[in-house]
C-alpha cells in the first residue's frame, strides 16, 4: 500500500507541475517534499501560494498566507470578517489565528482512490487566486480602519 501511495503522490506532483507549466508561471518546486511555491500579483496586494502533495493523507493541499497580520486591537474584527467571508465560500476557507492575527487561505483536493487531472488542479489554482485577491484587500482595509465590520458585512450580503 505504501508504494501505491508513493507512486500516486509522485503522479500528482507531476500533474501539479504540468498545470503550472501550462500557465507559463514561474514557480519553485521541491521534488523531495513534493511541493511548489509561487507568487501572483493581484489587483491590490501580492499573493503567495504553497501547494503540497500530502502522500500520507493523499491530498493536494494549497495554502496562501496573507502578507500582513491583524493588529492586536483589530483581532476580534478580524475574526468576525474572516468568519463572514467563509460563510459565502464554495471551495476553500480562511483560517484565522486570534492569538497573533494571522490569516491564511487553504484549499484541499483528495486524490484517494483516484487521481485528479490537470483541469482540477487548474481550477484549484484559479479559485484560490480569485478568492484571495477578492478578500486580502478587504481584510487589510478592516485592519487599517478603512472598512468597518458593518460595511464588510453589507458588501458580503450584497453579493
Amino acid at each position: 500500500m505504501a508504494m501505491n501511495k508513493k507512486k500516486a503522490a509522485k503522479t500528482m506532483f507531476a500533474t501539479l507541475c504540468k498545470a503550472l507549466d501550462a500557465r507559463n508561471w514561474k514557480y519553485k518546486k521541491n521534488k523531495e517534499e513534493l511541493s511548489v511555491s509561487f507568487g501572483v500579483k493581484g489587483d491590490d496586494l501580492p499573493m503567495d501560494f504553497f501547494i503540497f502533495v500530502d502522500e500520507d493523507r493523499q491530498l493536494l493541499r494549497l495554502v496562501s498566507p496573507m502578507s500582513f497580520k491583524m493588529k492586536e486591537d483589530k483581532r476580534v474584527e478580524g475574526a468576525v470578517v474572516t468568519c463572514a467571508a467563509n460563510y459565502g465560500l464554495v471551495d476553500g476557507s480562511f483560517n484565522y489565528d486570534l492569538t497573533d492575527g494571522k490569516i491564511l487561505f487553504r484549499m484541499v483536493h483528495t486524490y484517494r482512490e483516484s487521481l485528479i487531472g490537470e483541469e482540477a488542479v487548474q481550477y484549484m489554482i484559479s479559485c484560490a487566486c480569485n478568492v484571495v485577491d477578492e478578500y486580502n484587500d478587504q481584510f487589510m482595509a478592516v485592519n487599517s480602519g478603512y472598512l468597518s465590520i458593518e460595511d464588510f458585512l453589507k458588501k458580503e450580503n450584497d453579493q
